[in-house]
């Protein structure tokens, strides 16, 4: 980790891009790695939630990875989501981030046989994160998905002791109390990242100062406006901002959430992200002509 730089400003999570068969669609995600470096984001969360890693094989998900690194062309920073439940594979896709040049990585709670306690968690990640000890690496937080509630704040005190690249943690979850308790933890040691768009000035507020988010891919603008508002200390201007943001997820939850309908956003502004994968249901034309029709009542999209 020498000359390693913590990460600031927007992260996006991004979309995998399929083709109409579901294949994964590579070389979309050179114009893709453009859009990101027009839209002024400072680094991706490749194959995240977002990035539907549960719905990838592992080859998939290492080519996916080398694509972004190949078109980013270090004009962002890459943070690897290697996450699994089988222990193994996370192992295996930290060694291949690490020896692509990915920025980081970062790791989900396993779901399925679930971790009882902090420690098993640590047991759980220690050797993930040793097979890729040059990288920082994330704890991937979010209770919601994965039913994994565990102290965040004792997990990042703990674990630092058995994972030396332990740098921080993706804040997942509406516990901002807690969310305080590891931004202040050990003056503040810990890169904590805010995962809810949608109250990313909570997290300004309580001394985040990075995100990381789905929405970040097509309204950047709304988040850059609220970093930018926050930093000169006019909360009333990133306050406006921010029911802009609340607004578009309002809308894409009436397609599905934020991927499913996230995706379709995507389609819709040119970046062919195709369908999701199954379970999720394609979208329809008479979908996709609400969809734009809701985008274009809140100034989106121009009629």
């Amino acid at each position: 980790m020498n000359n390693y730089k913590k990460l600031k400003g927007l992260i996006a999570a991004t979309f995998t891009p399929v083709d109409t068969n579901g294949d994964i669609n590579y070389p979309v995600i050179r114009k893709y790695a453009q859009h990101i470096k027009d839209s002024g984001i400072s680094g991706v969360f490749v194959c995240g939630t977002t990035g539907e890693f549960t719905s990838l094989t592992t080859a998939e998900r290492k080519l996916i990875l080398e694509e972004w690194i190949k078109q980013g062309e270090g004009g962002f920073k890459i943070i690897a989501h290697v996450g699994s439940d089988n222990q193994r594979e996370a192992m295996e896709l930290a060694r291949h981030a690490a020896a692509q040049g990915a920025d980081g990585i970062g790791c989900i709670a396993p779901s399925f046989f679930k971790p009882e306690k902090v420690k098993d968690l640590i047991d759980f990640f220690a050797p993930i994160a040793a097979s890729a000890p040059q990288l920082p690496f994330y704890y991937y937080n979010m209770p919601s998905m994965t039913g994994v509630n565990l102290s965040v704040t004792q997990f990042l005190h703990e674990g630092k002791k058995r994972i030396p690249n332990l740098s921080g943690v993706k804040f997942t979850h509406n516990n901002l109390m807690e969310m305080g308790d590891c931004i202040q933890l050990d003056n503040g040691a810990f890169e904590v990242l805010h995962g809810f768009d949608e109250t990313l000035i909570c997290g300004l507020a309580l001394g985040a100062v990075a995100g990381v988010g789905s929405t970040y891919n097509y309204i950047s603008h709304v988040y850059l406006n609220i970093l930018k508002s926050m930093e000169s200390n006019d909360v009333k201007r990133a306050r406006a901002f921010q029911v802009q943001s609340v607004e578009m997820v309002k809308i894409i939850i009436l397609y599905g959430g934020g991927v499913r309908g996230g995706k379709a956003i995507m389609n819709l502004i040119g970046i062919e992200c195709g369908s999701c994968r199954p379970p999720f249901a394609a979208f329809e034309k008479e979908e996709y002509d609400a969809l734009r029709g809701d985008l274009e009542q809140i100034g989106y999209l121009k009629k």
